[in-house]
């Protein structure tokens, strides 16, 4: 067997401690932006585009309803006016918000989107440090239409606290950072509906998490046209609050890459020196800089830093109106953008449910999440299959989805590395990434019947003794078996919340769930098998848990010639059941097993052992409008190990 693999491919490094164990990634670990080519650059902006929106829910969209503005008394100055204002960003959902505008210029004007951070007062903090007032209300002496509005759970917009979601709305992806997401698109929305507004000239900006809201609308929005967020673009702290993490957002990602997926449009770094921004002249302005100057527009990106601690002070809103000016007044005088003094109206006028309750029809929380959840699935069952042409659509949005959920990569042979420890026994990991997956290689050197991989949820010691792999053995078939991660001889130490800050409350943000890694080692061994026997396509048995596994893993994997999964009475109908024994953030939102369903039709599948809840009628309509019905097999209880190894040799 060594000789065997050593002639097909030479041996690498496969390292002592996986490192999905050792290197536990979290919001305060330090990173890098990767060396990208132009083309490559443009590839990798478009998919963090994907990932934002996936990771907040919204992948594909959700309907625009009418946003059914609410407006206060409108306060006139002598320069600019402010009106409260409430918008219905979800049916029965209200978003809180303050609309200045300029008096006595001419429109159309361009207009600013303005998210506050984490301060005392949101909206309405006033203070040395930050004061949201200001900057609107000089941005509209300025000639912009202002739009400053809540993060969620914070005065006006009160529906929701600002910090929610367990489980089981990870597995919805229904969260705080998705909500207000989508808030900030239907803000968009609103100023550009306005008649008085140049919809070809709007900016966002923000300051902490403010700015974090800044950066992610930015790289989805393609209406926003400049962008400066403040004291937040960082290698070493992405962000502390639940508003700004997501389960899945910074799977190898950081928010110095956000920033850099709004290149080449105009954006303006602000930094601070006494926060987690101290290090942008020297490490994250080059970083964001370099991405600007593969597209050619490394004028259209600056920095500025202030000596100072975290803020969105005077100083740093100057800066903003100057680069602002700059890029969409065309004015750049020294001295043109300087802050004037403001005075303040009184809260009572400034807040639109000052006296006044929530309108008729709003949700409570509990309703808004049961809401969101049922429009989620909606967009399964749109995509349900019933002819060739549904079933093309469904592949295409499931694979993209189930691929975001997963975000597991098919390697070629040649990307995976081994170590022999025995006559059969090897340790199998990806080059340059550091997991290690014990494995077990039984009749390496046979060319008789299609390779086999076997992932039993038990461990492979146990899965060698399983009547299949000993029929398997006694046919002389090629088999590997795997130890998938956390399983068997790969159960290992782990110290997530010793590795950092909030590492474990975040840990999903940063980190594949231990489930979704299981389904990488399977198409990680998948591609080393076929590199192995010289065979394209290969056969996958799946034991106990280890179906499911199986399934999820041959949907993203073309290669996969015929599947048995066991699916261990699993009801894919509940939430609970995911939450305590297959846990991948999005999942449902993906489309679960119905989206499996669409993605396994060009092999041959057999999957007993199932429960009344599994969506045996999805399979079966995927199957039909390929027309291949008859190479989909379902039995309801456990099956002989004849029948296994019969429909493998088929």
């Amino acid at each position: 067997m060594l000789l065997l693999v050593a002639s097909v491919f030479a041996a690498g490094q496969v390292p002592d401690f996986d490192s999905r164990n050792t290197e536990i990634r979290h919001t305060d670990r330090k990173y890098s932006l990767s060396t990208y080519s132009r083309s490559e650059w443009e590839d990798r902006s478009a998919f963090l585009r994907k990932q934002i929106l996936f990771a907040s829910g919204l992948l594909p969209l959700p309907a625009k309803d009418p946003l059914n503005p609410l407006v206060g008394d409108v306060i006139e100055h002598a320069d600019y006016s402010v009106t409260s204002v409430l918008l219905e960003t979800y049916p029965g959902y209200f978003l809180g918000g303050n609309l200045y505008r300029p008096v006595g210029r001419q429109g159309p004007h361009p207009a600013v989107v303005s998210p506050h951070g984490h301060w005392r007062f949101g909206r309405f903090e006033n203070s040395e440090n930050n004061s949201v007032p200001s900057r609107a209300i000089n941005f509209a002496r300025q000639g912009y239409v202002v739009f400053a509005y809540d993060m969620v759970g914070w005065n006006d917009t009160m529906q929701t606290p600002h910090a929610f979601g367990g489980p089981s709305e990870e597995l919805w992806l229904f969260g705080p950072l998705g909500l207000q997401l989508w808030n900030s698109i239907r803000v968009v929305d609103y100023l550009a509906a306005q008649p008085d507004v140049d919809r070809s000239r709007i900016g966002v900006t923000g300051a902490s998490g403010g700015a974090t809201q800044a950066f992610l609308l930015a790289a989805v929005d393609d209406r926003i046209g400049y962008s400066a967020p403040v004291n937040m673009v960082s290698f070493q702290m992405q962000g502390g609050s639940p508003c700004e993490n997501a389960p899945l957002l910074r799977i190898d990602a950081n928010n110095v890459e956000f920033s850099a997926a709004f290149a080449p449009k105009p954006q303006l770094l602000v930094a601070a020196t006494g926060d987690w921004t101290v290090n942008v002249p020297t490490e994250e302005f080059p970083a964001v800089q370099g991405v600007y100057r593969l597209l050619d527009a490394e004028s259209n990106v600056e920095f500025r830093q202030f000596d100072s601690p975290h803020n969105y002070h005077r100083d740093s809103r100057e800066a903003v109106y100057g680069f602002f000016g700059k890029h969409i007044l065309a004015g750049a005088e020294e001295g043109k953008f300087s802050e004037s003094a403001v005075r303040l109206d009184q809260l009572s006028r400034l807040l639109y449910l000052w006296g006044r309750s929530l309108p008729d029809g709003a949700v409570g929380f509990e309703e808004l999440v049961r809401q969101r959840i049922a429009a989620f699935e909606a967009d399964t069952l749109a995509l349900a299959v019933h002819d060739a042409n549904s079933l093309a659509r469904a592949k295409s949005a499931f694979g993209e989805r189930l691929g975001l959920s997963l975000l597991a990569e098919v390697p070629s042979g040649s990307d995976v590395n081994f170590r022999m420890l025995g006559s059969a026994k090897l340790l199998l990991g990806r080059k340059g990434v550091g997991d290690r997956i014990p494995a077990m290689y039984l009749n390496a050197d046979s060319k008789k019947g299609r390779p086999t991989l076997v992932v039993d949820s038990s461990g492979m010691e146990l899965a060698a003794g399983s009547g299949i792999v000993r029929e398997l053995a006694s046919h002389n078939s090629p088999t590997l078996l795997i130890d998938a991660f956390q399983t068997g001889s790969a159960v290992a130490d782990r110290d997530i919340h010793g590795a950092g800050r909030r590492a474990k409350q975040y840990y999903h943000v940063f980190n594949r769930s231990d489930d979704a890694n299981r389904v990488q080692d399977i198409l990680t061994a998948a591609a080393f098998l076929r590199q192995t026997s010289g065979v394209d396509s290969i056969n996958l048995v799946g034991q106990g848990r280890g179906g499911l596994w199986v399934l999820l893993a041959a949907a993203l994997d073309p290669g996969i010639q015929s599947i048995v999964a066991d699916l261990d009475q699993f009801d894919t109908t509940d939430d609970s059941r995911y939450v305590e024994g297959l846990f991948i953030p999005g999942l449902r939102r993906a489309g679960d097993f119905r989206a499996v369903a669409a993605l396994v039709t060009d092999a041959r599948v057999l999957l007993h052992n199932g429960h009344a809840g599994f969506p045996a009628l999805s399979f079966r309509a995927a199957f039909k409008a390929a027309g291949r019905a008859n190479s989909l097999a379902i039995e309801d209880g456990p099956i002989s190990t004849d029948t296994l190894v019969s429909w493998l040799r088929r």
